[in-house]
């Protein structure tokens, strides 16, 4: 298990787009993680929104981001990204990453750590 840190958060307009950064925080390689990233709107459930396993095609989109999001791994291994186009004002959240359990062709896994979260990046996206 590893502790990760989320970096990358803005405020954009609507339409544009943000690139999210996930790291170990020992600086480690996340080669040998599934990394989730969820997010918490305000006055709303944390909620999970897509994952990555080993292979660049095991991927997860939760339908509300599907098509406007990508995750990805940087070629070194030492980052997974969430690129987010299209941003729209529901996208305002605080965003996490986290190590998950599994990927599956319809979710993800919950974190592996009891207490994965730590300050998370903000995005908000308005006019």
């Amino acid at each position: 298990q590893v502790q990760v840190v989320e970096t990358g958060g803005g405020s954009v307009q609507p339409g544009g787009s943000l690139r999210l950064s996930c790291a170990a925080s020992d600086g480690s390689s996340l080669e040998t993680y599934i990394i989730g990233w969820f997010r918490q709107a305000p006055g709303k459930e944390r909620e999970g929104i897509s994952c990555i396993g080993y292979s660049a095609t095991r991927t997860y989109y939760e339908e509300s981001v599907k098509g406007r999001f990508t995750i990805s791994r940087d070629p070194t291994k030492m980052v997974v990204y969430l690129q987010m186009n299209n941003l729209k004002p529901e996208d305002t959240a605080v965003y996490y990453c986290a190590e998950v359990a599994y990927y599956a062709y319809d979710g993800c896994g919950a974190p592996r750590l009891s207490n994965p979260w730590g300050q998370g990046t903000q995005v908000t996206v308005s006019t």
